[in-house]
């Protein structure tokens, strides 16, 4: 009597997929010179709109014929129409979109990604954004009233909503700030990403965020030059991946992608 033959299921053999790991290093490079250029164009613009913003638009005590005088000058008024209406908007697009760069880099170098740090990360950069955008319309408000509507200035409203607005991007911005720089660093320290010295930096930084209470237009400096300072290890690093390796990996990646490769046996 003879048992029956039983045949064992095949495994299945799932498609390649061509995906960022940390053994591609061409999509690390990549992704670090595209974050880079993303960051450091935020901050500039960050620092230019807020720190000219703060600078020009009369502080809280100045006397009211300052404040009538600087409202009835037409090139002063579009001048902080321009900044916080169309600069400040066009600042917080480009960091959402180094928000996303950023993410992307960090996707192509970590081995493994905190899921926890990094929905931190997304959230807090998102809620910053939305902050600058209602710090930038309340710099700008008063001008845009009085350019387009040709009203009085009430000197007293005049001094309301620049302090408004620096309220929200220094204490409230700055918050959220911190904890886009805690969720990074955290990120970077986890995953070994980052150096050492760059984690203990920004975990001071953070902290001095967090329990700020300034409101000086000269605190909106740490953010974008930590972002700047990201940004030079992000390049510093994308340029000490071996020549032969990232083009190694454009031609893998061709080849992946080409008509020609998908046919072939």
């Amino acid at each position: 009597m003879t048992e029956p033959i039983t045949t064992l299921p095949m495994p299945s053999i799932p498609a390649r997929q061509y995906q960022p790991t940390p053994s591609q290093p061409l999509a690390v490079r990549r992704a670090a010179m595209r974050t880079a250029a993303l960051g450091g164009t935020f901050s500039i613009l960050f620092l230019f709109t807020y720190l000219v913003v703060g600078l020009r638009v009369p502080s809280v005590g100045a006397t009211d014929q300052e404040i009538i005088a600087y409202y009835s000058n037409p090139t002063e008024r579009r001048i902080l129409i321009a900044l916080g209406l169309y600069l400040v908007p066009l600042t917080g697009i480009v960091f959402i979109w180094f928000i996303v760069a950023l993410r992307m880099w960090v996707t192509a170098s970590a081995p493994r990604e905190n899921v926890l740090f990094s929905n931190v990360q997304l959230v807090s950069g998102i809620i910053f954004t939305t902050l600058l955008f209602v710090a930038g319309a309340s710099m700008s408000v008063i001008a845009a009233t009085v350019e387009f509507s040709n009203v009085q200035v009430d000197p007293a409203v005049a001094r309301q909503f620049p302090q408004y607005g620096s309220m929200i991007a220094l204490v409230f911005g700055m918050r959220m700030a911190a904890m886009f720089v805690l969720a990074t660093l955290n990120i970077g320290r986890t995953s070994g990403i980052l150096p050492n010295w760059f984690a203990y930096i920004s975990l001071a930084l953070a902290v001095g965020l967090l329990l700020s209470i300034s409101l000086s237009p000269w605190l909106v400096i740490a953010f974008p030059a930590w972002i700047l300072t990201c940004c030079c290890i992000l390049l510093y690093r994308a340029t000490q991946i071996p020549r032969d390796l990232v083009v190694a990996d454009a031609i893998q990646a061709t080849e992946h992608l080409s008509p020609e490769a998908a046919i072939r046996p």
